[in-house]
């Protein structure tokens, strides 16, 4: 126990182990995260439309990577100092959670948005350009940064002693029904929208008589929304305790480390949505694939020729 001039901090026997262990569970996450958005950028058969909204989402995973690697350092040397202290970004770091949220949902439900194109409308080539994409990469990246603004001019996101955070309080209020649809609920239902309608869609072309080709291009891009589909389940089953307690904030006290035991979840969900992009972007696998055979081809021949010369001598 610790006392300030304000109020006790209870530093619990379990605070100092998750931290750190979410700690290094993000920082390898990021790694990752850097690894494969590197190899997007340089592989030349990594570079089509679809692998550009896949850039996207791994650029937007490294930044919200490295933001709650921040809160979680925040979090750990409070922890460790059992202290109450506010750091000057303590709010921005706030606003930039649910920024980069929001256009990290939004860029899966960009990928889903595409395939819909492909197979629903496959005559509109511009839908479908380089250039057409980055105007709607640019427009989710404007709005996830413009919608919470108004969070740091009003004093709403505030930092939380118990769990050594700033976000907005749970409670019912306007500003948290605004930022958890725009941040999540909007997202996330329309990529399950959009994947639904297509499976109708493919459905429908099973039954009637359609070009071979057609329904065999549909039904492949329809495997690429369905994975987008599961990760996005993977996201809705790790953050629903974060919106199970802003529901029962609006009905009842929620426990007192609600924002800790919720962000154990979100960041674990961190890592699994950076290993599950990959295992579901068959180019990406294909280029890691091909880089690692060539490192080991080139170690090789490298290896035997000591022996060869003991060999000859």
């Amino acid at each position: 126990m610790f006392v300030t001039n304000s109020s006790i901090l209870n530093v619990e026997l379990w605070f100092i182990p998750i931290d750190i262990l979410t700690l290094v569970g993000i920082i390898l996450g990021i790694v990752l995260a850097i690894i494969f958005f590197i190899t997007i950028i340089h592989d030349k058969t990594c570079h089509t439309v679809p692998m550009m909204l896949t850039a996207n989402s791994y650029l937007i995973g490294i930044l919200f990577g490295i933001l709650i690697l921040s809160l979680c350092a925040f979090t750990l040397n409070n922890d460790l100092k059992k202290i109450e202290y506010i750091d000057i970004l303590c709010s921005f770091r706030g606003y930039l959670g649910y920024a980069l949220c929001s256009i990290q949902n939004f860029s899966y439900f960009l990928q889903a948005i595409y395939r819909f194109v492909v197979i629903m409308y496959p005559s509109h080539v511009f839908w479908q350009t380089v250039k057409f994409q980055l105007f709607l990469i640019f427009l989710t990246w404007i709005f996830g940064f413009l919608y919470p603004i108004a969070f740091l001019f009003t004093g709403e996101i505030i930092y939380n002693i118990d769990n050594q955070i700033c976000q907005l309080p749970l409670r019912l209020s306007f500003s948290i029904i605004y930022m958890a649809s725009f941040a999540y609920i909007i997202p996330v239902s329309l990529t399950m929208l959009t994947y639904l309608k297509l499976v109708l869609y493919v459905k429908q072309m099973s039954k009637h008589v359609t070009p071979v080709n057609t329904l065999l291009r549909a039904k492949r891009e329809l495997k690429m929304v369905r994975r987008t589909f599961i990760l996005v389940s993977i996201l809705f089953i790790l953050c629903f305790p974060y919106a199970m307690f802003i529901f029962l904030s609006f009905i009842m006290n929620i426990p007192k480390y609600h924002f800790r035991i919720s962000y154990i979840f979100l960041d674990t969900a961190y890592i699994f949505v950076i290993i599950a992009v990959f295992q579901f972007t068959d180019p990406l696998k294909a280029a890691i694939m091909k880089k690692m055979n060539r490192r080991l081809t080139t170690v090789a021949p490298t290896m035997t020729v000591p022996t060869v010369a003991r060999t000859m001598v």
